[in-house]
């Protein structure tokens, strides 16, 4: 039997596929999307959106490490799957076992991959990481040519594509985007007769702000969750069809408690009330994802309205003031992410006082409460 929570996150399907087919659109028809739902899709849970993209038409997916490719394939995911941090050597039977691509970013992950092909008699396609600027994984673009020509005397190994990634598509008037594209473009020809390489560096960002750089291959993450990379600024700046939040958060009133002026709220006392206060007490903490960074910060729904944290966040409780909403009850919903009423929170603001990012804050939310899907 499956006990409730009283915390939980709903993820609208609906919202997922109307945010595919927007940036598909976006992409143009000559480009693959390429779905990116590593962290378990950024929070959303990872089988359920893969296969909710799949119906949805999907059939290019992006992943970390090889056991979250492998969960996919063993949950019914088709397609091709893209595993973008490497692997073990003991791992390499894995993806011809489940028909996964690696993406590879040293030669001697290639040998360990040929030397398995050979063992097998077969062969296996491998996408090489190519470093054009994002100073994080891959070969540099001036070691390209002799990395794929060592890759190319490889027996039961063929390069399939090229991948690159830009470190600030997110920022709309970026000059470092067109330049390190240039660097990127540069790379197919030198590769000789593997020129029809597919080529992939697109990045959300860049699928919303520099098209033209979408290639063969464009890859989506936290747009694919109804969030622009750069935040409140990209959603209001978005003149066309906008993304989607696909995930909401919601929670309850546990207890209403009445305190006077000069009290102290929670742990060290960091808060002191101002003014005879009421207070709700929620079923809400760090261990539910709400950082407690957010202590004296946040805010919540409450009856349409907003309500703000009261003192630290504890592990598993936190209170918010409710002095000026009327009639607030034990039992009541309140959202913390998403929409009541009128009012609505999103993960870039919650971020902003956190001082993060969405990314940060739909994974701690996700990853740390049931998740109930919403067709």
């Amino acid at each position: 039997m499956t006990v409730p929570s009283f915390n939980r996150v709903n993820v609208s399907i609906s919202a997922l596929c109307h945010n595919y087919r927007l940036l598909q659109n976006r992409a143009g028809e000559k480009t693959t999307l390429l779905a990116m739902v590593k962290a378990d899709a950024y929070g959303h849970g990872m089988l359920r959106v893969g296969r909710a993209l799949n119906a949805a038409g999907c059939r290019c997916f992006g992943v970390a490490e090889i056991c979250e490719a492998v969960a996919l394939r063993e949950a019914g995911v088709q397609g091709e799957i893209l595993v973008f941090l490497g692997f073990s050597p003991g791992s390499a039977a894995l993806f011809f076992d489940h028909d996964l691509t690696p993406v590879i970013f040293d030669i001697a992950s290639a040998r360990v991959l040929s030397q398995e092909a050979v063992r097998r008699g077969s062969e296996i396609a491998v996408h090489v990481k190519v470093d054009c600027g994002m100073t994080r994984l891959g070969i540099y673009p001036e070691e390209f040519s002799g990395f794929m020509a060592e890759l190319s005397a490889l027996p039961g190994v063929t390069a399939r594509g090229i991948a690159s990634h830009f470190p600030r598509a997110d920022e709309a008037d970026s000059g470092n985007t067109p330049e390190q594209f240039k660097r990127f473009r540069k790379l197919a020809p030198v590769a000789g007769s593997d020129s029809e390489l597919l080529r992939h560096t697109a990045n959300s960002g860049a699928i919303l702000n520099f098209p033209e750089t979408c290639c063969d291959m464009a890859r989506a993450g936290i747009s694919l969750y109804g969030y622009y990379p750069d935040g409140i600024a990209g959603q209001h700046a978005e003149e066309g069809e906008k993304l989607q939040a696909v995930m909401s958060f919601s929670s309850q009133v546990l207890q209403v408690k009445d305190v006077a002026e000069g009290v102290g709220v929670s742990y060290g006392h960091s808060f002191i009330t101002s003014r005879p206060t009421r207070l709700a007490v929620l079923p809400l903490g760090y261990e539910d994802g709400l950082s407690r960074s957010l202590s004296s910060r946040a805010e919540v729904l409450v009856r349409g309205r907003r309500a703000r944290v009261c003192g630290r966040i504890c592990m598993n409780l936190c209170m918010v003031d409710v002095t000026d909403i009327e009639g607030v009850a034990a039992g009541d919903e309140v959202v913390i992410l998403g929409r009541q009423g009128g009012e609505c929170i999103s993960a870039d603001e919650i971020a902003g006082w956190m001082g993060s990012i969405s990314y940060e804050v739909l994974c701690l939310f996700g990853n740390n409460n049931e998740r109930k899907y919403i067709e």
